[in-house]
């Protein structure tokens, strides 16, 4: 089943509310390192649907490592394994990902 243009928009609007920050930083985070070369420097908005199964399934990580599988299991969801490519692909985005993460945590 397809979902509508709103229902898509209410549901980032529900995670940019819960999460805050978070999601933007995700958001930028992702586009900044572009793992699977979609940036084009105005699509900025690009990796949003990635950022938004991702967030949540953070909930669940107790390390950095927990986050790199997360995050390449996301990718390879969205775009296939192939596009997605290894998971080492992911490293540094997980990195990243996890000290945001814990930083958000913390804030709360």
């Amino acid at each position: 089943m397809t979902r509508s243009k709103e229902a898509i928009l209410e549901e980032r609007r529900h995670l940019k509310e819960e999460y805050r920050e978070a999601y933007d930083n995700v958001v930028s985070l992702l586009f900044r390192h572009d793992p699977i070369g979609i940036k084009f420097e105005t699509n900025t908005d690009e990796y949003e649907p990635e950022a938004g199964t991702i967030l949540p399934r953070l909930r669940s990580c107790l390390s950095e490592s927990d986050a790199l599988r997360i995050i390449h299991e996301e990718f390879v969801h969205w775009f296939g394994a192939e596009t997605a490519g290894p998971r080492e692909r992911y490293a540094q985005i997980s990195t990243e990902v996890w000290q945001l993460w814990r930083k958000f945590n913390a804030a709360d």
